[in-house]
């Protein structure tokens, strides 16, 4: 989509005998539909303005195409100008111009990150070398009009209120002003630029080029395809089993089939280590492969920041990154705009998206909406926030609105804990989740240890990470204090166990990040993924008295964002919501007590509490654990 569009000689002559903002403020809305900021007017009239008297050339010819908010193919973004013709040699090109007035910006060491007064204060932002390039790099990813249809695009970045300062232009940046050229405030860089224009468009199209970007297919390159496909050619836990394999057919057949007129929508249920991620990716990449339009989602960064890792070098991380979306950027998605959605961790998705959860009306519904065939893969008993609202009721009367046909599989088979759907059972039986007939663990089949202190825990799971894939996590029960203060310890337990959080900078990729064993990880950095062995030191939010799970919420530290806003909410239900944070603590140990393949350790910081777990585990004395819990919210 095209907000306005115009050859050279029409936006020249917009340019002097009309306000240009006003021109292309008239045009937005007809598109759109919207509103649009003062700022952004402002912006418009003096960016465009610069570009006007850019193209007062006579070399640059009258017929030349010229887009102003050239939307990007799945993405609320807009291209500020793009320019469309044919070269010396008669290629098609588009040259893609981000603008910004900016005069000032501060270097990072961070890549493609600069930082700059926006708003109201100084903000960390991509370089617009970087954004430019971004942007062309999504075109070439996406639209087939650009891959298969022979359009180069080329892209530059224009400050016109800026110096050269050796701050914006800095070497540290080159790797993106290479690719994506940067004119800067000044004659002699608005000559620059004109040669850069000439250079690539020396004939104009009448626009030609422009109808072809804007009405291209939207889908997946072949490259692209391509890469995807080696993530699971270079990964063998990626190949499907038994059910797994049963119910990715099924899923691959309604997708295939489904269409706006048509939609259907796909509940795969299953536990801890079924393969519902490794089923999602297979299915990501043969829909991709056959030429489908559509993204794996998730709520937490972490499973697909991992993911997109293991491509690094085999395909720009922005294209990459294009195919792998959170679940809070489909409030303003149009209907059906994709084929398809693979929706992973479905039961962490929440009402409403935005930094300040006030942007959308429910992210289960808007997912929904916005494809023609949408896979959820959900575990219930895996909801570990009071936010997290995704439930198969849900997923059922949002897609029976839209008229959707709705298929639901479950896979069974396990493959984490050793294949072991008995310390599973376990698991939920101990935890209080719900009783089963496994009271005991037979630890003949999976590896599980009680340990006396912490730092016995932490030296078991070091010993294990020989291979990188042995970690520790932890109830949120110790204040993140080394987010401020990096020499600062966070969790202290005793005199000797003095550890910090998942390491800030690399968050999201903390299972798999070098020395990542050094430090604790969390619910939101584990959930999704799997180690080998996994550490869990179960804090003092749950703790057992006279064989009783006793849930303790007050204990979590203030800033536990997981069951933020739960004591306002005991004032209205008081019973629904102890109900509720009582469950979701539980929760919590479960999915973080299943992230080991082969083995689970577990340091309790109660003592009762650890004799409990011992006295559970088959040839230790054994006694029938109570099917009853209490919670202390007040």
């Amino acid at each position: 989509m095209i907000v306005y569009e115009a050859d050279k000689k029409q936006f020249l002559y917009h340019s002097d005998h009309d306000d240009i903002e006003n021109v292309i403020l008239a045009s937005f809305k007809a598109t759109t539909g919207r509103r649009v900021n003062n700022s952004e007017i402002r912006s418009w009239k003096e960016s465009l303005g610069y570009v006007a008297s850019v193209l007062r050339d006579d070399e640059i010819p009258d017929a030349m195409g010229i887009a102003v908010e050239l939307h990007l193919p799945q993405s609320s973004k807009r291209i500020d100008v793009t320019l469309t013709g044919r070269d010396a040699t008669g290629n098609k090109n588009a040259i893609v111009i981000e603008l910004k007035q900016w005069e000032t910006a501060n270097a990072t060491e961070k890549d493609g990150i600069v930082v700059t007064y926006l708003g109201k204060g100084l903000r960390e932002v991509v370089h617009p070398s970087y954004q430019a390039w971004s942007y062309a790099s999504l075109l070439e990813g996406f639209n087939e009009a650009v891959y298969d249809g022979g359009i180069s695009i080329k892209p530059c970045a224009y400050l016109h209120n800026y110096n050269r300062d050796g701050v914006i232009d800095a070497a540290h940046y080159e790797g993106y002003t290479q690719k994506a050229p940067l004119f800067l405030k000044g004659p002699k860089e608005r000559e620059q630029l004109r040669d850069f224009i000439k250079r690539h468009v020396k004939y104009g199209d009448s626009k030609q080029v422009l109808y072809e970007l804007a009405n291209g297919r939207i889908r997946p390159s072949k490259a692209l395809a391509d890469a995807l496909k080696g993530l699971l050619t270079a990964k063998p836990e990626f190949v499907l089993i038994d059910d797994q394999k049963e119910v990715y057919e099924s899923t691959l057949a309604s997708a295939r089939k489904a269409s706006a007129s048509a939609p259907k929508v796909v509940i795969i249920e299953g536990g801890p280590g079924t393969g519902k991620t490794v089923l999602a990716i297979n299915l990501l990449v043969q829909l991709t492969s056959a030429g489908l339009f559509g993204q794996y989602v998730s709520k937490n960064a972490a499973p697909r920041d991992v993911y997109q890792s293991r491509l690094v070098g085999t395909i720009t991380r922005t294209k990459f990154s294009s195919m792998f979306s959170g679940s809070g950027r489909f409030f303003d998605v149009e209907a059906n705009t994709y084929d398809f959605l693979i929706v992973d961790e479905a039961h962490r998705l929440n009402e409403k998206s935005g930094l300040y959860g006030n942007l959308g009306e429910n992210q289960v519904k808007e997912l929904i909406n916005s494809s023609a065939c949408t896979v959820f893969f959900i575990d219930e008993d895996q909801r570990v926030t009071l936010s997290d609202i995704g439930t198969k009721t849900a997923i059922r009367n949002f897609a029976a609105a839209k008229g959707a046909t709705i298929e639901e599989y479950e896979i069974a088979s396990q493959f984490r804990c050793s294949g072991s759907d008995g310390y599973l059972a376990w698991l939920d039986h101990v935890l209080d989740i719900r009783p089963t007939a496994n009271q005991t663990l037979d630890v003949s089949g999976y590896e599980f240890r009680v340990f006396d202190s912490p730092q016995a825990l932490h030296g078991a799971i070091k010993a294990k990470n020989t291979t990188n894939k042995a970690r520790v996590v932890a109830g949120y029960c110790w204040p993140w204090l080394s987010k401020k203060d990096c020499s600062a310890s966070d969790i202290v337990i005793g005199d000797q166990y003095r550890r910090q959080w998942n390491l800030d900078k690399d968050g999201s990729l903390w299972i798999i990040a070098p020395n990542s064993v050094e430090q604790v990880g969390c619910i939101h950095t584990c959930q999704g993924l799997e180690v080998d062995y996994i550490g869990v030191i179960i804090g003092p939010d749950l703790i057992v008295r006279d064989r009783k799970i006793i849930t303790a919420p007050e204990k979590r530290d203030r800033h536990d964002r997981s069951i933020r806003g739960y004591k306002n909410r005991l004032k209205i239900d008081p019973d629904k919501i102890k109900s509720e944070v009582d469950l979701i603590i539980k929760n919590t140990y479960r999915t973080l007590m299943t992230r080991g393949m082969k083995g689970c350790y577990v340091y309790c910081t109660d003592d009762e509490t650890a004799e409990y777990f011992r006295s559970s585990i088959s040839g230790m004395q054994t006694i029938e654990p109570a099917l009853t819990s209490s919670s202390t919210v007040n």
